[in-house]
């Protein structure tokens, strides 16, 4: 009989664990590994061979057809996504603030100068010149598509200041009680990409209005997953996800971006390079602010393949591997060729499906 070579000789190495963090899986070569029966078993001839049982196999299995599911388990932490730091960028004092956990929305005062409220406006660009009759460019269209979302009418949504634009503006001045001058100073407004949530206060009242006043978020609660690089292929937008909470209670989610730069962490010999996954979850029922989780993937999935218990392989002295086959009272050896690993079991070929196969203890 030919000297079968060890696994690891045979091209199947441990799988490299992160250093920064263990990641949990179900499948892959580490379960073959472990379960494939240290004794080799040859075959002769054609490959096959039947042989009388001595004793009935401790255990018995049946070929059946599945769908097997490898899955990763990594870190999250749960909480309201990117940060932003609102500034002043005006003299005066503070003489109002949210409080914490506020959400606010188009239109409403995110902070109060000199008793005057620095309303939120929508967009992706700050402003950074004054907008007054004369000025075209991106921040006219971003003044002026918010004032038509506030219900403010008789100019055109073009970037262009114009007598019309100074006309809303000056209805916009005196319904927010601000005094109307028909312009818009920078620090006279804040501008976020959607509603904000107020999440630590950085001025209390009677502070000078100049400089970071507080810091806010979205208002939609996600998950941030840092991704060992190595695993990056294994998701991409839209692909589903389960979040295990701290009181153990599951929501889904579904996968919202994958970060295109990495980001080296940890210390010393102690590092590893990652990317920022975005998870939304639903059907949270607890107000979690913050809180750590577990977060699993679907990395790969084998729909209609035939399936045999890992323990059910045999390394062959000829190569390859290999399942005994139950046969009334005899017993022989069938020659497979092996595909996914999940859950305990591994996709096979070259046996039928209903066949009952040995699983040695």
């Amino acid at each position: 009989m030919t000297q079968v070579p060890s696994l690891t000789a045979r091209g199947l190495p441990p799988r490299r664990r992160s250093p920064a963090r263990a990641l949990a899986w179900t499948g892959g070569a580490a379960l073959l590994a472990a379960a494939v029966a240290a004794a080799a078993v040859g075959f002769g001839g054609n490959g096959t061979g039947t042989a009388a049982a001595t004793r009935t196999p401790p255990a018995t299995a049946k070929v059946t057809r599945t769908t097997l599911t490898e899955t990763r388990t990594v870190d999250g932490t749960l909480g309201y996504g990117d940060t932003l730091t609102v500034t002043g960028k005006s003299q005066g004092t503070i003489t109002w603030l949210p409080g914490e956990g506020t959400t606010i929305t188009r239109g409403h005062g995110v902070y109060s100068v000199d008793a005057d409220r620095r309303p939120l406006l929508y967009g992706t660009m700050p402003l950074y010149r004054t907008l007054e009759d004369g000025v075209e460019g991106k921040d006219v269209e971003l003044l002026e598509r918010n004032l038509d979302k506030l219900g403010y009418t008789g100019f055109d949504v073009d970037g262009e200041f114009t007598w019309a634009t100074r006309e809303a503006v000056e209805d916009w001045q005196d319904d927010l009680g601000l005094d109307v001058t028909g312009k818009v100073q920078p620090g006279d407004v804040v501008v976020a990409d959607g509603p904000i949530r107020v999440a630590d206060l950085k001025k209390a009242l009677g502070d000078s209005a100049n400089g970071a006043v507080l810091t806010a978020t979205g208002t939609t609660r996600q998950v941030l997953v840092n991704l060992d690089v190595a695993d990056e292929h294994l998701v991409r937008k839209g692909m589903k996800a389960t979040v295990e909470l701290p009181d153990g209670t599951e929501v889904n989610g579904r996968i919202t971006g994958v970060g295109k730069v990495a980001t080296e962490t940890g210390t010393g010999n102690d590092t590893s390079a990652t990317v920022e996954v975005k998870v939304s979850v639903s059907g949270l029922k607890k107000s979690y602010d913050a809180a750590p989780v577990d977060v699993t993937i679907v990395s790969e999935q084998r729909k209609d393949v035939l399936a045999v218990p890992v323990g059910a392989l045999f390394a062959l002295a000829e190569g390859g591997y290999g399942v005994q086959v139950v046969e009334g009272s005899a017993t022989r050896y069938a020659a497979v060729e092996t595909g996914m690993f999940a859950d305990g079991r591994v996709e096979v070929t070259g046996v039928q499906e209903g066949t009952t196969v040995a699983v040695p203890k």
